[in-house]
């Protein structure tokens, strides 16, 4: 068999890096081996291709479009950037503004642009909205429902729903059947309403902390409700880990409690890898000023709107913490592609031939995605 590319790098594992090899022909990893001479030498760090299942756009362009070009845009600014697979994110809109998007959406996934489509509204908790617009929220409807499915073609791999809300029950089981994951989130559950419906494995936790009350002693809702089901293996759990939604503090805890149930998420919008200014979030405007994100609502403090990170920034935020980077790019890779059924992140032979190859402080140098080297970003 001729060999389309031989890559040379150090791959992370616990405590440290393996030195290996991966060989690549017709898109796909061939093998993955120790060095051998005649290789070549090592190009730095070797990490397989990020998988980011919460993620509203980039490069100034949104996933709440009816544009192919500017989900392209979207989905390329991520994708340079080491994030080779993604689900394209909605926020609450009409529902036939939503049923466009969608119907856009799921072209991007037939031509793999992005591995699939995650709703994030309508049927959200009005208290604990955050960057969704109150106007437009609606209680769980079960008719919209099969409708967003059809329109999805079979690409609508996560919902986020408040679970306490009159309907959602009926709407929970017709996604499910679907085949797709429910997540908790932007919810005022009750600590026992979160755990009752994160009860059995493969569940999901739409950004813990965000879009839900605090966690108190004796009021533990739905975060408390939420790290139970994980700290048993019963969910996992989004964390947006980029220092402007969670204090890294709170990181670094839920990542010692739960380890094996965390999944990183970057909740970008439109301005990740751009400058500050005014940008949209589906219906709503959004001004971003030293790289943070708010609801514009003319006194510069409104609701956080979505992050402006990529994924391999986060793992290397945390990286510099001292997080082992075999346990980061677990949370970061493999474990989001699992718990909503795609077959990503994986560096092994058979699987899709996605790479980064980063410099030693994790700034990436080379990405490859499909088997083919694409034009990074820094």
């Amino acid at each position: 068999m001729d060999l389309e590319h031989v890559v040379r790098g150090q791959a992370p594992r616990p405590g440290g890096f393996d030195d290996v090899v991966v060989t690549v022909a017709a898109g796909v990893v061939t093998d993955v081996r120790g060095p051998v001479a005649g290789d070549p030498e090592s190009s730095g760090i070797l990490l397989p291709g990020l998988v980011d299942i919460h993620n509203h756009g980039g490069g100034g362009a949104s996933f709440h479009s009816t544009s192919s070009d500017e989900i392209a845009v979207a989905a390329g600014v991520h994708h340079a950037a080491g994030t080779t697979t993604l689900l394209a994110s909605t926020v609450t809109d009409a529902p036939s503004r939503l049923l466009s998007v969608v119907s856009a959406l799921a072209s991007a996934a037939e031509s793999g642009l992005i591995a699939g489509i995650h709703m994030e509204g309508p049927f959200l908790a009005h208290s604990c909205r955050g960057a969704h617009d109150p106007e437009l929220l609606m209680a769980p409807d079960a008719g919209l429902a099969r409708e967003l499915i059809a329109a999805a073609r079979g690409h609508l791999r996560v919902m986020t729903l408040a679970v306490e809300l009159p309907g959602a029950d009926e709407v929970a089981a017709i996604l499910t059947e679907a085949g797709v994951v429910v997540a908790l989130g932007h919810t005022a559950a009750t600590a026992a309403q979160a755990r009752a419906f994160l009860s059995g494995p493969g569940s999901l936790v739409t950004h813990l902390f965000n879009g839900m009350p605090p966690a108190h002693h004796r009021d533990p809702g739905p975060v408390l409700g939420s790290l139970g089901a994980a700290g048993v293996g019963d969910a996992c759990v989004e964390l947006i880990a980029d220092g402007v939604h969670l204090a890294d503090e709170t990181v670094r805890a839920v990542m010692s409690m739960v380890p094996g149930s965390v999944v990183l998420v970057t909740d970008a919008m439109a301005a990740a890898g751009m400058a500050d200014g005014d940008y949209q979030l589906g219906p709503l405007s959004v001004e971003v000023r030293s790289g943070v994100a708010r609801v514009a609502d003319g006194t510069g403090n409104g609701s956080i709107a979505g992050g402006t990170s990529r994924l391999l920034d986060q793992v290397r935020r945390h990286a510099a913490t001292g997080i082992d980077l075999a346990m980061l790019m677990k949370t970061a890779s493999l474990r989001p592609a699992s718990v909503v059924g795609i077959d990503a992140g994986r560096l092994e032979p058979g699987a899709r031939a996605d790479l980064v190859l980063t410099d030693e402080s994790l700034q990436p140098a080379r990405v490859m995605r499909g088997g083919a080297w694409l034009t990074t970003l820094s």
